[in-house]
C-alpha cells in the first residue's frame, strides 16, 4: 500500500486552535493554581514548538495524539517552570562545607530566627528600653565580647567585604605590609593584592614564599607603614623547608613602631576541631589574645552561621569601620543577623554544640555509626537497583571543604554505585540529580559514592533511592 505524504499545510491545519485547547477538560484547573496569563503563556509555546517540528521534521508532536493528557503534561511542565531554582539537595559529595552547594547548613534555632524577622517587625535599629534608635550590630558584639573576649565587633556580608573595610578604613593611603607566603588566592579570583588596591593601600611583601623572618618585618616599616597584616593559609599548606612569625612576636613589634596589627583568618572557628580528629585552627579569641588588633573571618565556614564576615577587635578601630561609607554598602539584612545571633549564641552553650550545630553535628559522627548506617541502607536499597547496578559499601574520607583544613579529611563510609547492566553510571548520577530533591554524589574509579557522613536523614534518603531504583 502505498502512503500519501501529508503536506506541510495539512500538518499545520492538524494543529488544535488555542480555544480548543482552553476548553479542554482539566485547563480550568491549571488556570486556578498557576494563572490565566501562565496556562496560556505554557500553550503558545507548545504550539510555537509544534509549528517548528512540522517545519523541520515534517510530523505532529506526540501529545497531538492524545490530547486527553495534555492537561496533565502541561501542569508537569508548569510546575517544573515555577519551581524554586534554590531546591533542597542532599549534599553527599564528601565535602561538608560546599561553596556551590551553599556551605553551612543552618541550625534549627537560626532557621526559626529568621522566619521570624521575615514575617514581623523587629528591632533591627531600635532601643525598645530607651526609645531610641540603635544600631543593627549591637547584638552581636555583645555576644562577641563575651565568645572572643573582644571590644567590638562590625559585621558585613562575608569575609571578603571584611578585609576590604578593614583596609579600607585603617590603611587607605599607605603601605601594608605582608609575607610572600600569605598572598592568597580564594574562590572567584579573590587575590589579596587586588583587594588592598581596591582599599587604596600599598602592600609591601616581605620574606619569601615559604620563609619569613621578624626581621623581615621589621625591615620593612617606614613612617608610610599603617598595618602588617597576618594572613591565614587556609585553603592550602605549605611544608618542609619553612619559617613564619607568629602574632605574638609581631604584636610586639608593631606596639614599639607604633603601627596595627590585623588579620584575616578566612574560614574562621570558635571551637577547637582537635576532638573531630581535625588539626588546630587558629581561633579569634586566640588571635586577640596574641595582641591582634583587628581579626575578620567568616560566619558560614567553620564557624556554622549564615553568610557573613566579621570584624573584631579594639573599640576605637571598630567605630572606624562602622562610621566607613562602605559599611552601609556592605552591611548585612535583618535575616543574616537573626541567624547569626542564633548560631553563635549556641556557642555559649559548648556542652551542647555539637548536637545542635550541623557542621559539628556531622564532624562528630563515628565511623562506627557511619557503616552501621551504611549498611542498613546497602540492605534496604540493594533490590530495587537490580538488575542494573550492584550497591555496596566502600571506606571513603570526608573532607571539610570552602577552603577550611586542605589537607585533613576524615574517615567515611559511602554508598558505591557500579554498572552491572546496559545503564551508566553517568546516567544514573543524572536521575540522582533529577529526582525531587537532587542527590549530588561524586564519580570516581568507575563508582559512584554517596559519603554518609553528609546525610540528614536516613530514613528519607532510604526512600528515595528506593522509588528511584524502582523507576529504573
Amino acid at each position: 500500500m502505498i502512503q500519501i505524504p501529508i503536506s506541510l499545510q495539512d500538518l499545520y491545519r492538524t494543529l488544535p486552535s488555542m480555544d480548543s485547547l482552553l476548553a479542554l477538560s482539566g485547563l480550568s484547573e491549571l488556570q486556578t493554581e498557576f494563572g490565566k496569563t501562565a496556562t496560556k503563556t505554557a500553550l503558545d509555546q507548545l504550539l510555537a514548538e509544534a509549528r517548528t517540528l512540522i517545519a523541520t521534521d515534517r510530523r505532529l508532536p506526540p501529545w497531538c495524539d492524545n490530547l486527553d493528557a495534555l492537561p496533565g503534561y502541561l501542569h508537569d511542565r508548569l510546575a517544573q517552570q515555577h519551581r524554586l531554582s534554590l531546591t533542597p539537595v542532599w549534599n553527599l559529595t564528601g565535602t561538608l562545607l560546599h561553596t556551590n552547594l551553599g556551605r553551612a547548613q543552618q541550625s534549627e534555632a537560626a532557621i526559626d530566627a529568621v522566619t521570624s524577622v521575615m514575617r514581623y517587625p523587629t528591632p533591627l535599629e531600635f532601643e525598645l528600653h530607651a526609645g531610641v534608635r540603635g544600631h543593627r550590630d549591637n547584638t552581636i558584639s555583645n555576644l562577641m565580647q563575651q565568645l572572643t573576649q573582644a571590644e567590638q565587633c562590625c559585621v558585613v556580608n562575608n569575609n571578603a567585604a571584611a578585609v576590604l573595610l578593614m583596609l579600607s578604613s585603617v590603611a587607605a593611603g599607605k603601605e601594608v605590609i605582608v609575607s610572600r607566603g600569605e598572598l592568597v588566592e580564594i574562590g572567584g579570583a579573590f587575590r589579596i593584592p587586588d583587594i588592598m588596591r581596591q582599599a587604596g593601600c600599598t602592600l609591601v611583601e616581605v620574606g619569601s614564599t615559604n620563609r619569613t623572618h621578624l626581621r623581615d618585618y621589621q625591615e620593612a616599616i617606614t613612617e608610610n607603614t599603617a598595618a602588617i597584616m597576618k594572613v591565614h593559609t587556609s585553603n592550602y599548606h605549605i611544608c618542609g623547608f619553612t619559617a613564619s612569625v607568629e602574632e605574638a612576636q609581631l604584636a610586639q613589634l608593631c606596639r614599639e613602631k607604633g603601627v596595627l596589627l590585623i588579620s584575616d583568618l578566612g574560614s574562621g572557628s570558635l571551637t577547637d576541631l582537635r576532638r573531630f580528629g581535625l588539626n588546630n585552627e587558629p581561633t579569634p579569641q586566640q588571635m586577640l589574645a596574641d595582641g591582634v588588633d583587628l581579626v575578620s573571618f567568616s560566619g558560614d565556614k567553620l564557624l556554622g552561621g549564615p553568610q557573613s564576615g566579621l570584624v573584631v577587635g579594639k573599640s576605637q578601630l571598630i567605630k572606624k569601620l562602622q562610621s566607613h561609607p562602605l559599611k552601609r554598602a556592605l552591611r548585612c539584612d535583618k535575616m543574616i543577623l537573626a541567624a547569626l545571633e542564633a548560631t553563635l549564641r549556641h556557642y555559649l552553650y559548648p556542652e551542647t554544640l555539637d548536637k545542635h550545630l550541623p557542621i559539628m553535628a556531622k564532624l562528630a559522627r563515628t565511623e562506627t555509626e557511619l557503616r552501621s548506617l551504611g549498611s542498613t541502607l546497602q540492605q534496604r536499597i540493594q533490590p530495587h537497583f537490580e538488575p542494573h547496578f550492584s550497591v555496596g559499601l566502600v571506606n571513603s574520607r570526608t573532607q571539610v571543604g570552602s577552603g577550611a583544613q586542605p589537607d585533613t579529611t576524615l574517615p567515611s563510609i559511602s554508598l558505591s554505585f557500579s554498572a552491572k547492566g546496559k545503564l551508566s553510571l553517568t546516567q544514573l548520577e543524572k536521575h540522582f540529580k533529577a529526582c525531587e530533591r537532587p542527590v549530588v554524589g561524586r564519580l570516581t574509579n568507575d563508582q559512584l559514592l554517596l559519603d554518609l557522613r553528609g546525610a540528614d536523614c536516613a530514613l528519607a534518603i532510604q526512600a528515595q533511592l528506593q522509588r528511584l531504583g524502582d523507576a529504573l
